[in-house]
């Protein structure tokens, strides 16, 4: 019988995206597939909501993944998958205007879920898997 090929897991850790709030890594590498830890609209300075507003909030997130993507040597398009968490789903129309901005067709997969919290009273939070 074979030996087991065991994948080799790496912790990435980035420089510009805003520094984790809890016990957790921005992402793990696990062989070609990066999942990206969920982000919220922190300025990586302050530590603080960059805004009360929602699309200065889906700006930032996207920002912040997009740091976490640049820091490992990847880039936003390719992310395979978006796991997107809002507060209000009726924010889902500037999200998607945010979103354009950020990503060419075609889109990543995406799956948007309402949610009644976020931490630091977030709007917005974003988890993504990158396939490099």
């Amino acid at each position: 019988m074979a030996a087991a090929v065991v994948t080799p897991i790496v912790t990435v850790s980035s420089t510009h995206a805003p520094k984790a709030i809890g016990p957790y890594s921005h992402a793990i590498k696990a062989g070609e597939t990066v999942y990206l830890s969920g982000q919220i609209p922190l300025d990586p300075n302050s530590m603080m909501l960059v805004s009360s507003d929602f699309k200065a909030q889906a700006n930032q997130v996207f920002t912040n993944i997009q740091w976490v993507a640049e820091d490992m040597g990847s880039k936003l398009n390719q992310i395979a998958k978006l796991t997107i968490y809002l507060t209000d789903i009726a924010n889902m129309p500037v999200l998607n205007e945010v979103m354009m901005q950020y990503f060419n067709a075609p889109y990543p997969a995406r799956t948007t879920i309402q949610v009644s919290a976020l931490p630091k009273l977030a709007q917005i939070e974003i988890d993504a898997i990158l396939i490099l």
